[in-house]
């Protein structure tokens, strides 16, 4: 693995956001986990300012925006994205991809990255797929904050396949005598994966069997149908944007949920590139809660 620069120098913030530091790492293995997901290992000298970030952050679900340059560009990598940007057509510029940082192992110095993979579609699960060691993977980051409340009398994770390295984190976090419910949507049998889950809560993987992700309700189905354990719940509900938003009833209306107990979003928009489901969340098509609906 060839030196390489720590981390890109950081770039004034808009509007008083904090400067984003984009880090710098190389692949050094990957894992298949499952039929449709796979780990990817990075390392590199830019590893301990980003695991020192990621420990300030101690939330469960940690994310990165790793960046993906037109390959027809001829520019030697690692390169510093956002001046790059300033020297590109509209046509070329960088495009990034959201995923959840799985770990971060201090005795390997590896950081851990699982992504969903449904053969050629989409950009980051293929770059995923083909990874090799030495590949550079660029991104900024970390963001995330959620972490489950203690406090909490049970527990409910809700989220297809873009939920699993949260929800999975999540678990691994929650005490040994934690109970509660986790709804998992995946493709099939194949897809389950060990979780190191408390003997209290129970995993429910749900099978789409073929059906095109993003169009099953499965999730709304199963959820509704619980028998609701009595106590304060602590909800981590992610995934589809149209299917996390068809649980907003259920978890608020049916059974009276305050927005503090319930950490909801969209990781991805069926029939939306990452760019265009970014775009969207300025628009009350993109928005789980609309601006003007009462918190």
């Amino acid at each position: 693995m060839q030196t390489q620069p720590a981390a890109a120098p950081a770039r004034p913030g808009r509007s008083g956001r904090p400067p984003r530091v984009q880090t710098n790492l190389q692949v050094t293995r990957t894992e298949w986990l499952s039929k449709h997901m796979v780990r990817v290992y990075a390392s590199g000298d830019a590893f301990e300012s980003f695991a020192e970030r990621y420990a300030e952050k101690a939330a469960t679900d940690p994310y990165i925006k790793i960046f993906f340059l037109d390959p027809s560009l001829d520019v030697e990598l690692p390169v510093n994205v956002a001046e790059l940007k300033e020297t590109l057509p509209a046509d070329k510029l960088p495009v990034t991809r959201t995923y959840t940082v799985r770990r971060v192992d201090r005795e390997t110095r590896e950081v851990v990255v699982d992504f969903v993979v449904h053969g050629e579609e989409g950009l980051a699960g293929p770059w995923a797929a083909r990874a090799k060691p030495g590949d550079w993977m660029m991104f900024n980051g970390p963001g995330g904050a959620y972490r489950p409340d203690p406090e909490a009398d049970w527990y409910l994770f809700a989220g297809d396949d873009s939920a699993l390295p949260a929800v999975a984190s999540a678990i691994e976090a929650l005490s040994p005598d934690a109970r509660g419910h986790a709804f998992l949507e995946v493709d099939s049998e194949a897809d389950v994966q060990e979780l190191g889950t408390p003997a209290g809560l129970q995993v429910h993987w749900l099978f789409r069997h073929g059906q095109t992700p993003g169009t099953a309700t499965m999730l709304r189905d199963a959820i509704s149908a619980l028998e609701w354990p009595e106590g304060r719940v602590d909800a981590f509900v992610h995934g589809e944007r149209g299917e996390v938003k068809s649980l907003r009833d259920v978890l608020f209306k049916d059974h009276g949920l305050s927005r503090e107990q319930v950490s909801i979003s969209g990781y991805w928009a069926y029939g939306r590139a990452e760019d265009a489901f970014q775009a969207e969340k300025r628009t009350p098509v993109g928005q789980i809660f609309p601006e003007n609906e009462p918190a």
